[in-house]
């Protein structure tokens, strides 16, 4: 018996075609600079930027990770990473440690006072979130993260 292997379904293939209401990409980046932007403001009040509160907020959830691994997660490049780490590292709120087998792997763990600045971030954080997702019932809310789940795994390239 001949067995026959599914196709991919063809999208359309421009642009203009597509639209840009209609093309992902687009629609999530609008989604999330309208984020930032409406937290920005917040996070310069705190003395903090964008990029220290979103390594704030992994350390908060993963303690002791690799500077490699913060890269990844805070999606930051490591030299953007490295001088948010030294600014995070003079205000006290982070700590670096040589790795337990390996002294050139760095990990970074949140301070006291880290995680303090961090939970004063979090309600405009947890607000912002809210709005974005006002009208939108737990199953499309579902639905949502597990495509968003997926299209991470299709377009990883770290195993995180």
């Amino acid at each position: 018996m001949e067995q026959t292997v599914p196709q991919k379904k063809q999208r359309i293939s421009t642009l203009g075609q597509i639209g840009l209401q209609q093309f992902a990409p687009y629609l999530m980046n609008r989604i999330m600079g309208r984020y930032n932007a409406t937290l920005r403001g917040d996070f310069r009040r705190q003395g903090l930027t964008t990029s220290q509160v979103r390594t704030l907020a992994v350390l908060s959830v993963i303690e002791g990770v690799t500077v490699n691994d913060l890269s990844v997660y805070t999606v930051i490049e490591q030299s953007t990473l490295s001088r948010t780490l030294d600014a995070l590292e003079a205000q006290g709120l982070v700590r670096r440690e040589a790795g337990d087998t390996d002294s050139r792997v760095r990990k970074v763990f949140l301070t006291d006072e880290g995680r303090s600045e961090f939970n004063r971030a979090w309600p405009p954080m947890h607000e912002a979130f809210e709005a974005m997702f006002d009208g939108i019932d737990d199953a499309e809310y579902a639905a949502l993260i597990n495509t968003l789940q997926k299209m991470l795994r299709n377009v990883r390239m770290h195993d995180i």
